[in-house]
This record gives structure tokens, C-alpha cells and sequence, in this order.
């Protein structure tokens, strides 16, 4: 037997069509990644195509990397030399070569979202636009949806006549457009945009790389945008090996620019086409998948294919529908700890998924009290917090000095004493000279107005200049510690001594850790490797599948993600689908695309799904009464387990919500500082401060709890800061809780 005997045949016939354009129909967990390693095994191993020739784009560093280790696994030779990487790496490569046929220098910087923010607030400075008029992230947002449908300036402009708000877009486009060329910098938008411009222009190195990659493969097809479409069809088009996978009914980012019509219209763009469907999900048991199938039956636009599997029926679908989103989130807590403590799941098997961020508040607090170690998945980006940004911008102007907004940012971490007004006169000699920020900085002896402020900036240039000499001859590890150590950057956070300082200390080790792997897994590393690396970095890498905690996310951050346990919260219309879908310009396209959303989310679930939803919900500080989500009355009847016991209604006074709320903080206060548990916050055991005397209550006494009314003290124990008292209540059960954060009142 071969390796391709374990293939149904759906699969087996994906990875033998192996000419032509191929469209892979690739259903919610119905090994799509398997079948395109095979594929790529295959054209090595049988076809004896050079994998030189072979390229495979996807759109995380996650999925590439997990490829390229499938793909070495199964060939012995040659499998280093295909191409597996995502988009926008891949341009990034390309563009490093050839970029300087476009009037760019091959050394540019890629901004990151803070550094567009940064450069279009101090163009809107400068152009003397209102921001409380026109938002900087509205600009941004019309940038980059104008880069996705490969809309210039030029063209922008001319498209913006007679309309005054995209007349001023468009001034704003071509300056900021100006910026970017003269600080030698892309946006991300840009490395895909410039790269179809280099290959629409310069027919020379389009024919080079048509010539490289005679068989192209593109993951998550369903999510590429109109960029994306273009440069994929000008590199298949002489070949036309072009192999798509992708489900339309996972398409879900059409806020990021994604166009579902690439998929749905593959057979239009290539006539010849051949089209397999992968419909047989290894991941889900049939009652789930019964439930995505009824729901996404309802969208108009889609490719019929219908889920199934062979693992069996398993549990029927939880659906419970709460007075409160608090008592929903109460459940979850109790739910997870029963499974964990009498079911044998652990807590990274389960995951809360929900449509909108704010919705994380109420589990946080409910998993706090409960001692349920979770994670936020979509938080934070490591490569954002303050501390790293500067360390990155001090390596950024080593790299590249043209960079204006690195420098600007660093010129003073740590204080120089350079004022503000000095670094104005510094930007307007640049500006009159045509010159970069950091060129007027070497040059700030000559400038006349800045007087005893050079002597300040001399020292900063000659340590930049000295850093600049050693690169390629020290390694990069050796000349981060060098900058820690010259700049005394660390020193200063030291000196600090308090919590917050050690955690950014903690960070900046970790970066260091971050250059000494890059290091060692690159046989060429170089500073502007590194720093590509780390701009490339999408948030879900960030998901370590081996830490033990409970996932919060939303929908959005959940696709390509699979857990045993998975609770879809918030199924409430107006809340999923959101109000603004319901309301829309285009209903039906919005409607379609929340429903999509509903797909990916049921999907996730491997064992067991609990949809839940409230009656009355706060949302921006209203309580608003919500209806059953219309896609939970789209899942068939019998698929739902219905609850024994129904819920009993809590409410809450307003008084009583901000004192809940006010527990809550100083009890995620204390959660937040406690020791991290690989990856997560660990539980601690104390969440506040009590002292047996500080208590008006003693064993025997009748007390009251705002949430589960009257019971009586039971037991009072000893746990370091704070006491543990457990209550038998006369409605709730018998409940244990801190002293501290309880707020029991003797009755």
C-alpha cells in the first residue's frame, strides 16, 4: 500500500489533477492541508517536477510553517527548495530584489499599523485637516481599501471628483503615498500592490518568476482580496498549474478586503477548470455538522456541498437561552469545571467564542472567581507593547536610517534633553533640504537655529553611525545586547524597581531569546531578515496549543482553530447577527457573510457545542432585550439537547452591577500580577485582603450575597491574605468564595 491509499477519494483525485487550473472545494475540517501536501509530494515523488518550480502561498507564518514541515516529513530530497510562504512574504522577497526598478532602495521598512497611525496623524498635522472631523483611521481605511482593488493615487483622485470627503481621501492618498517613498518605508497593503505594479510593468522579471513557479498552490483562496487575485493570475499565467483551495462558506473577512467572488467565480476566470469537492468532515460528529449544514443552506450565494462524517452522531447541541449574559457566563464557569473535574477534559479543550471583543468581560469575571485559568487570544500583539516598539525602532534605524518615524520615536528613549522644539527645527531643515529626518540629525551643526541643542544630537548619530559599522561583522545578537547596554535602557527600568518594570524587562529578554532563534535557524540571518520577520507576525501565532487554559475569541480570531469543547455565546439578534448587518445598505450580503460566520464558529467544535444567548444584555451601558438568534431557529429542531433545568433569572440593581463591577477590578488586578502559567494567567488562590476581624460574620451566622441571596456560614478557612468562607444558600446550593471579593453582609 502507498502513502496515497489513505486518501478518500475526493482527495486522491485533488492531488493527481495535478495540470491546469484546479478549484478544491475544501469543506470545514475535511483535511484540505492534507491533501495539498500530498499533492506536493506528489508532483516531486511521481511527477518529478523540481521543487524549485513548486510554490504554495497561505495566509498565516503558522499554516506555511506547518506545510513546510508536513512536506519534509514526506519527501526526502529537495522539499527545502519549494516555496512555501504566505503572501505577503513572499512579495517581500520579490520586492527585496527588484524593488529598486520601482525608485525604492532594497533596504525598506515595513510599517505596522502603529506606524501608519503615526505617520498619518503627523500628516494630517501638517496638511491642517480637523481630526475631529476626519478621523485618521477613516483615511486609513479608505488607503487600504483602495490598495486592495489596486486603485492608485492618480487614479483615486479621478475617481473622487465631486465628491468633497473623497476629493480630501484622496490628497490625503498621494501625500501619505509621498511619505512612504521618501522614508523608504511600505505599508503592508504595499508589498502586494507594488509587487502586481513591478510585475504589470517590467515583463523582464514577471517571465522570471512565471518561469519559477510553474505549479502554484493558494490556501484559504476564499479570503484573498482583489490584489491578491491579480498577482496570483499574473504568475499562472503560462503555466496555468493553478491550484486553489478554499470553502466560500468560511469567507468572513470581507472587512479586510477579501472578495468572495474570486472563489465563486474561479470557473469564469479559468473555463477549464476542474472542480473537486471535499465534503467529508474528519473533525466534528455528525449533529454538529448537521447543524453548520442547516444554517449555511440558508445563503444564497455559495457552491452547494453538504458536511458529513464518519465519526458518529455524538451529543446533541446545548442550547440554553439566559435571563442575563451574567448568568450566561455563570454557566460557562460552572459548565467548564465540571467537565474538567468529572468529565476528563482539560481547560485547553474548551474555548468561548463570540462575536464581538466586549463580550469577554463577563466570562473574565466569572473564570476569576472560579479560579478557571484563561487566555485572551487577539489582545496585545507582544511586538506592540512599548518597550519592544522602541527596541524595534533602534534596530529599524540601524537597518534603515531613512525610516523618519523610527527616529523620531527613539531620538529621546531614553531622555536626551532634546526638546521638542529642537526636533521641529530639525523637521523643518530636512523639509526645506528634501532631505530624510535622520540626514538633517547628521547634519544639525549646520543648522542654525538649533545652537548648544547639536551637542544632544551629536552623541545619538555617532552611536547609530558605530551600530550601522558593525552590522555583518558581530552577530545580531551581540549587537542587541550592545544597544541595551550603550543606551541603558534596561538600567532605567531597573532602577524603576516596580512590577511593571520587570515585566518589561521579562519582554525585552524574550525579544533577545526571539533574535538568538532567528539566528539559529537562518543560514543567512541579517537585521533586515529580522525585522521582516517579526512585521510579518499575525496575532493567532501567538496560540500555544500546549498551555493549559480556557480560550476566549472572537469568531474572526477562531477560523483554522478546532476544540473539543466550544461555547457560541451571544446568539442573540442584533448582538450575532449584529445589528448593523440587520440595518444594512446591503442586507443580503452582510446577513450572508454573519452567517458564514455562524459556520466557522459551530465548526469549531470537535465533541460538544453549547450555543447560549440572554434576554437583557448591557451594551454600551444600556440593557437591551434581544430576540433568539435567527441562526439558532435555522438549526434543526431535533439536533438540540433541551436543558433539563431552565436557568433562573438574576437581576441585578444598578447599585449592585457597579459594586460586582467594582469587585471585579480589584480582584483582575490581583489575577493579572499573579505568576504566568505557560502562556496564561495563572489562578491564584487570594483575590483581595480580609482579616478575620475585618469580618462582621462568624460559623453559624446568617448572611447575604448580592448574587445568590441568604444562606448560612458553614465554614470560614484560612488561605494566606484572605479567608475562605463556603455558604450553604437557601436557593444557590452550597458555594465556597473569598472573603474579599464575596462581600457577604450578616443578615
Amino acid at each position: 500500500m502507498n502513502i496515497y491509499d489513505t486518501l478518500n477519494e475526493p482527495q486522491k483525485k485533488a492531488v493527481f489533477q495535478t495540470e491546469g487550473p484546479v478549484l478544491i472545494l475544501a469543506g470545514a475540517g475535511s483535511g484540505k492541508t492534507r491533501a495539498l501536501t500530498y499533492r506536493t509530494a506528489y508532483l516531486i515523488e511521481e511527477k518529478g517536477i523540481d521543487p524549485y518550480h513548486i510554490m504554495a502561498i497561505t495566509f498565516t507564518n503558522k499554516a506555511a510553517g506547518e506545510m513546510r514541515e508536513r512536506i519534509g516529513q514526506m519527501v526526502e530530497y529537495g522539499s527545502e527548495a519549494v516555496w512555501v510562504t504566505t503572501f505577503h512574504s513572499t512579495c517581500v522577497r520579490i520586492l527585496r530584489r527588484y524593488i529598486d526598478r520601482l525608485g525604492f532602495a532594497a533596504n525598506f521598512t515595513i510599517y505596522d499599523a502603529d506606524d501608519q497611525k503615526t505617520l498619518m496623524k503627523d500628516l494630517l498635522k501638517r496638511l491642517d485637516i480637523d481630526t475631529k472631523i476626519y478621523k485618521e483611521r477613516s483615511f486609513l481605511a479608505a488607503i487600504s481599501s483602495a490598495k486592495d482593488e489596486l486603485i492608485g493615487p492618480v487614479e483615486f483622485a479621478s475617481n473622487a471628483k465631486g465628491d468633497y470627503a473623497k476629493e480630501k481621501q484622496a490628497q490625503v492618498y498621494a501625500e501619505y503615498q509621498k511619505e512612504l517613498k521618501k522614508n523608504n518605508a511600505l505599508d503592508f497593503d504595499d508589498l502586494i500592490y507594488y509587487t502586481v505594479e513591478l510585475f504589470q510593468t517590467d515583463r523582464e522579471v514577471l517571465a522570471y518568476y512565471q518561469e519559477r513557479f510553474r505549479y502554484i498552490m493558494v490556501d484559504e483562496y476564499q479570503d484573498t482580496n482583489t490584489a491578491q487575485f491579480q498577482l496570483i493570475r499574473l504568475l499562472a499565467d503560462k503555466y496555468k498549474n493553478l491550484c486553489v483551495v478554499g470553502d466560500d462558506d468560511q469567507s468572513i473577512y470581507r472587512f479586510r478586503g477579501a472578495n468572495i467572488y474570486n472563489i465563486l467565480n474561479f470557473e469564469k476566470y479559468f473555463p477549464e477548470a476542474v472542480v473537486i469537492k471535499l465534503e467529508q468532515n474528519y473533525r466534528s460528529t455528525q449533529n454538529i455538522l448537521n447543524a453548520a449544514n442547516g444554517v449555511i443552506a440558508n445563503n444564497r450565494s455559495r457552491k452547494e456541498k453538504k458536511l458529513w462524517t464518519a465519526n458518529g452522531e455524538g451529543d446533541k447541541i446545548d442550547f440554553h437561552q439566559f435571563e442575563t449574559a451574567y448568568d450566561e457566563a455563570d454557566f460557562a464557569a460552572r459548565d467548564i469545571t465540571k467537565k474538567v473535574y468529572k468529565q476528563g477534559y482539560q481547560y485547553k479543550d474548551c474555548a468561548i467564542l463570540y462575536r464581538t471583543n466586549a463580550q469577554s468581560r463577563l466570562f473574565e469575571e466569572k473564570f476569576v472567581v472560579s479560579n478557571i485559568p484563561y487566555k485572551i487570544v487577539g489582545g496585545i500583539n507582544f511586538y506592540a507593547r512599548k518597550e519592544i516598539k522602541d527596541l524595534l525602532c533602534y534596530l529599524k534605524t540601524i537597518d534603515n536610517a531613512s525610516d523618519d518615524l523610527a527616529v523620531r520615536r527613539i531620538i529621546n528613549v531614553p531622555k536626551r534633553g532634546i526638546g521638542a522644539t529642537t526636533l521641529n527645527r530639525v523637521q523643518e531643515y530636512a523639509s526645506y533640504n528634501e532631505i530624510g529626518f535622520y540626514d538633517a540629525l547628521k547634519m544639525a551643526d549646520e543648522i542654525p537655529s538649533i545652537g548648544k541643542a547639536g551637542a544632544k544630537i551629536r552623541p545619538f548619530v555617532l552611536f547609530i553611525q558605530s551600530m550601522r559599522s558593525k552590522l555583518g561583522i558581530i552577530s545580531l545578537t551581540e549587537l542587541f545586547e550592545e544597544l541595551l547596554e550603550t543606551t541603558g535602557y534596561v538600567e532605567e527600568l531597573e532602577a524603576e524597581g516596580t512590577d511593571e518594570a520587570a515585566a518589561r524587562i521579562e519582554n525585552i529578554d524574550e525579544l533577545l531569546s526571539k533574535i538568538a532563534a532567528y539566528e539559529e535557524t537562518e543560514e543567512e540571518p541579517t537585521l533586515s531578515g529580522f525585522l521582516e520577520e517579526v512585521a510579518l507576525v499575525a496575532d493567532i501565532d501567538s496560540l500555544d496549543k500546549d498551555s493549559n487554559y480556557v480560550v476566549l475569541m472572537t469568531l474572526h480570531s477562531a477560523k483554522g482553530l478546532e476544540f473539543p469543547n466550544v461555547y457560541l455565546a451571544g446568539m442573540e439578534d442584533g448582538l450575532f447577527p449584529s445589528y448593523r448587518s440587520i440595518v444594512s445598505e446591503t442586507p443580503i450580503e452582510d446577513m450572508e457573510e454573519e452567517r458564514r460566520l455562524a459556520y466557522v464558529g459551530i465548526t469549531r467544535a470537535k465533541e460538544h457545542l453549547s450555543i447560549t444567548g440572554a434576554r437583557q444584555r448591557m451594551i454600551r451601558g444600556e440593557t437591551q432585550y434581544n430576540k433568539i438568534s435567527r441562526f439558532v431557529k435555522e438549526i434543526p429542531a431535533d439536533l438540540f439537547e433541551i436543558p433539563a433545568v431552565k436557568p433562573k433569572a438574576i437581576e441585578f440593581a444598578p447599585k449592585e452591577e457597579k459594586q460586582r463591577a467594582d469587585s471585579f477590578r480589584k480582584a483582575k488586578e490581583t489575577f493579572r500580577s499573579a505568576p504566568m502559567a505557560a502562556g496564561g494567567y495563572a489562578a491564584p488562590r487570594n483575590f483581595g485582603t480580609a482579616k478575620k476581624e475585618d469580618l462582621d460574620y462568624q460559623t453559624g451566622d446568617r448572611v447575604r450575597h448580592m448574587k445568590f441571596g441568604e444562606g448560612t456560614v458553614v465554614q470560614i478557612v484560612e488561605g494566606g491574605r484572605d479567608y475562605e468562607v463556603t455558604v450553604d444558600f437557601d436557593t444557590a446550593g452550597t458555594k465556597k468564595m473569598f472573603a474579599a471579593f464575596a462581600k457577604l453582609k450578616k443578615v
